[in-house]
């Protein structure tokens, strides 16, 4: 006769049961397979997933994919509940190695929810770093090094050149805006999820007779990138590298950039602008750091990541003026829209008041380079007003003499005076424009297809307009 069970035994056996059915029914696992990569693909290079499973990570080792016989990618994912949907995209181990789509385009993050599948396949198409796609940077975007290096945290970094259309024309020094997540600002190329199209912003400002900076983007750091962007460490995700990576920016970077670049290197000229983990260490170091920056963007910031940067913002308090800019899309979470109005109020009750905070919230947008790319200028312009609104007061214009004039065919513009790029206008004695253009490098103006009768010459350059009148034969 088979022993008998206590009572009290076989009710912890059935809800150890129950559990265990419960926990099998939530919980699935799935195998993701590539099974087609582009045939350049170098076969010795591993495949990570990156994706909201790990905070982004490019190349984290416990999502790295591994080969099987037949020389697909295989990655099996455990432990998360049904329903759950996860998005991510395939790396060779850093965002300027990311996947892209057929012709080298920038794709969407791929997007999976958690369910009864047990394998599901993918193709990569191409790889950022050899996708046949172009470069979308503009020709005034160049890389000051692919390997600049960070003495304080021993590693080397790509670093961005952005400078106004007119430098190379110009003895004009200009304000700096130091950005961080550089893969993202400017090309399309080696962007993780579309690029900010700083670039092109800036330069359509410029054509439009705004002033613009000096930008000097600096990648990220990967899977370092949470690491440099906090001063703070979480518990989860990490951090605690972010006053290392403030002092090389202070203490290397910006010395180099000052020194060989015509830059207005005080405080006033200063800024530093990030998104998310970048809006966070852009809030740290420009408070940290009042001596050296006095503008500051915050786009989208990740103030959930340490509670501490409360008490390190009253602490630190006000120690000089500032210009302070802070974005949040109201589809970013609650917590995100409430933690950037109450930093607000955390900042207009150390000092800084209405016109030196500007915080925005924009219903209906995302966390994304989108709403990022859509913001930047008008952020831009806020933080940097006194620079860009004195350039555009011109006010009494300076007259110059036009020859040959009267004129049958071309005009002849002083060359040591003008940039080739400055911009050139015509208009009749009626107001309306007639010709719109650049001086260009003959710094001849052609005008032989003006109808016969007078004209104004309006030229903008470095900031004042330049007129003169002719006389069209």
């Amino acid at each position: 006769m088979p022993p008998k069970i206590k009572t009290h035994t076989m009710k912890k056996l059935i809800i150890i049961l129950i559990a265990l059915f419960t926990f099998s029914g939530i919980f699935s696992q799935v195998t993701f397979v590539i099974n087609a990569v582009p045939d350049y693909t170098p076969p010795e290079d591993i495949i990570y997933l990156a994706g909201s499973l790990n905070s982004w990570n490019p190349d984290a080792a416990d999502y790295a994919f591994t080969k099987n016989d037949n020389d697909n990618y295989i990655f099996d994912i455990s432990g998360q509940p049904q329903g759950t949907t996860i998005e991510f995209k395939f790396t060779r181990g850093s965002w300027a190695t990311v996947e892209k789509g057929i012709d080298g385009e920038e794709i969407p993050n791929r997007q999976f929810t958690i369910g009864n599948t047990d394998t599901v396949y993918f193709t990569v198409h191409n790889w950022a770093d050899n996708s046949g796609g172009e470069s979308t940077a503009s020709c005034n975007v160049s890389i000051i090094d692919n390997d600049f290096y960070i003495p304080q945290l021993n590693r080397t970094r790509r670093i961005w050149l952005y400078v106004p259309p007119n430098y190379e024309e110009s003895n004009e020094h200009y304000p700096v805006i130091y950005m961080h997540d550089g893969q993202n600002l400017f090309d399309a190329y080696t962007s993780f999820s579309g690029e900010w199209e700083v670039d092109e912003t800036l330069n359509q400002l410029a054509d439009d007779g705004y002033k613009v900076p000096i930008v000097i983007g600096i990648d990220n750091g990967g899977g370092e990138r949470l690491n440099e962007y906090s001063p703070w460490v979480n518990a989860e995700y990490g951090g605690g590298q972010g006053d290392d990576y403030m002092d090389f920016i202070i203490n290397t970077l910006k010395p180099f950039v000052d020194e060989n670049y015509r830059t207005l290197p005080d405080r006033e000229n200063t800024g530093i602008m990030g998104s998310s983990m970048g809006g966070l260490v852009s809030h740290y170091g420009g408070l940290a750091h009042q001596n050296i920056f006095s503008k500051i963007g915050i786009f989208s910031p990740s103030y959930w990541f340490s509670d501490t940067i409360w008490t390190f913002t009253e602490e630190t308090g006000k120690q000089d003026a500032m210009k302070i800019y802070q974005l949040i899309g109201g589809e970013e979470g609650n917590a995100a829209v409430e933690n950037m109005w109450a930093m607000q109020t955390t900042l207009n009750n150390i000092g800084f008041d209405g016109d030196e905070v500007f915080s925005l919230e924009v219903s209906g947008s995302e966390h994304n380079e989108q709403f990022w790319r859509e913001q930047f200028a008008p952020a831009y312009l806020w933080l940097f007003s006194t620079y860009v609104n004195g350039v555009n007061q011109i006010e009494k214009p300076i007259e110059i003499q036009v020859t040959p004039n009267p004129v049958v065919d071309k005009i002849a513009i002083n060359g040591s005076k003008f940039g080739l790029n400055d911009s050139l206008k015509i208009i009749n004695m009626n107001g309306v424009e007639v010709m719109n253009s650049t001086i260009g490098k003959s710094h001849i103006i052609n005008v032989k297809q003006l109808p016969i009768g007078n004209y104004i010459l309006i030229i903008v350059s470095n900031g004042k307009k330049f007129q003169g009148k002719f006389v069209k034969k």
